[in-house]
Order: C-alpha cells, then sequence, then structure tokens
C-alpha cells in the first residue's frame, strides 16, 4: 500500500501551526485561533481554541508585593529616623553636658578669681594697716623727740635730730667741744672786740656766727633769729662741714 505522504506534511504543518497558536495564546491572552489536527488515520479533527483556558495575570499578587515593599520601606524609613533621633539626642545631651561642665569650671574659675582678688585685697589692708602702724610709731618716735629741754643738753639733741635729716655730720661731742670754746653755753653771746666786730658783722649766739654766714647756711624748719640756740647750732654746723666737713673737725676759730 503506497505512503500518505501527503497527510505527514500536513500533520507536520499543523503541528507547526498549532505550536504557534499555542505560544500566542500565552503571549496575547485572549485571542481565538483554531487549527486542525490530522490523526494517522486520516480522519481530521477540529479543535476550538478559544475552548482553552486563557493565561490570566492576577493584578491582586503585583498590588500585594508592592505593599509589602511600601510596608518594609516604610518600616526601614521609620528605624532610620528613630536611629537620627537617638544619635540628635545623644549629641543634645553631650551638648548639655559639655555646656554645664563648661559653665561650672568658668564658674569655679570665677569664685577662684574673686577668693584670690578677696586675699590680696586683705593682704593689702593689712599691709596698709601695718604701714600705719609703723608711721604712727615713728610719728610718737618723733613725737617723743621732738620734746627736748631747754638748756644746752637739749638743744645740741635737737639740732643733731635736724642735722640727721638733713644730712648734716657731727656729733654730740663734736658740737658740745665747739660751743663751750666760742660761747662757754650762752646763746645770747656776743662777740664785739674780733674783726668781724671791727667790720661791722660781731659773731653771734652759741656758736659765734656772723649774720651773713647765718643767712647763707641757715637750716629750713629752724627759727631765723640768731640767738635761736638750735637754729645757731644748727646754721654753724652746716658751714662747719661744707668748709671742714664736719664740725667735728674743727679744734679753733673757723
Amino acid at each position: 500500500m503506497p505512503k500518505n505522504t501527503k497527510l505527514r506534511e500536513r500533520a507536520r504543518a499543523l503541528t507547526k501551526n498549532h505550536k504557534i497558536a499555542l505560544a500566542g495564546v500565552a503571549t496575547l491572552g485572549a485571542a481565538s485561533l483554531a487549527f486542525s489536527a490530522v490523526p494517522s488515520g486520516g480522519q481530521t479533527t477540529t479543535i476550538d481554541a478559544a475552548s482553552a483556558s486563557p493565561v490570566a495575570y492576577s493584578s491582586e499578587r503585583v498590588e500585594d508585593v508592592k505593599a509589602g515593599i511600601t510596608d518594609q520601606l516604610a518600616v526601614a524609613s521609620v528605624k532610620v529616623e528613630a536611629i537620627e533621633a537617638k544619635k540628635k539626642a545623644a549629641a543634645e545631651a553631650a551638648a548639655k553636658k559639655k555646656a554645664a561642665a563648661e559653665a561650672a569650671a568658668k564658674k569655679a574659675a570665677a569664685a577662684m578669681k574673686a577668693a584670690a582678688e578677696r586675699k590680696a585685697e586683705l593682704a593689702r589692708q593689712a599691709k596698709e594697716a601695718a604701714s600705719r602702724s609703723v608711721q604712727r610709731v615713728q610719728v610718737q618716735q618723733v613725737a617723743a623727740k621732738a620734746t627736748y629741754a631747754n638748756n644746752l643738753d637739749g638743744w645740741i639733741r635737737q639740732s643733731l635730730d635736724i642735722m640727721k635729716s638733713k644730712g648734716i655730720p657731727g656729733s654730740y661731742n663734736g658740737l658740745h667741744r665747739n660751743i663751750m670754746r666760742e660761747s662757754s653755753g650762752n646763746p645770747n653771746a656776743i662777740n664785739n672786740w674780733d674783726i668781724n666786730a671791727v667790720n661791722g658783722v660781731p659773731s653771734k649766739g652759741l656758736l659765734q656766727v656772723i649774720p651773713p654766714t647765718f643767712k647763707a647756711y641757715h637750716v629750713p624748719g629752724t627759727s631765723w633769729n640768731i640767738y635761736d640756740p638750735v637754729a645757731n647750732i644748727t646754721a654753724a654746723a652746716n658751714y662747719a662741714a661744707d668748709k671742714y666737713g664736719s664740725i667735728d673737725n674743727v679744734f679753733g676759730a673757723y
């Protein structure tokens, strides 16, 4: 019996068409295609592609996936915000702590400075008080020394204190020795017979000083009266210091 090659070729063609139709259904999802398949017995079978179940894609599943990702992103965002909030809170707390520490340090430094200034002020006041005390003692001592007997001893001692304050050299013995030789201790003594008297300028006072010499070597703070014992002694000692170095170096008329 001869082979039916036409049927084989037709079957191969149909099979190819069938595959194309299935691929089209899978891709388009709603097209109605029909094709015929010829079995080996020579009968033709018609298959309605419309009766095949179409491939359906559910939008609900996509939405669920989308919602899940959104939720995950939202949760992640919340976590990031929480972490950032914690970092910010920690930074603010650290800044407040640092500011409080700096404020405390400044307060302590200010307190220490105030204490040091107070201590320095107290020390200054104590020093001033001590200085005033010393000054009072010195004033009292000067006041005590200012009380001199109204006699030769008192005049010499008072003159010596004035000479010391003015830097005029001389000793008690040097003054006393020259006074006794010149006037015997008489403050009103006057020489009316020597050359000075002849020239109209007689020597006067305890140390027999002529008026021009008394005026030239007068010591400030003493009387301008040439017969004043203290003024006379001090002026004569000042003259002797200028001419001889000290009244102690005078052993005769000068």
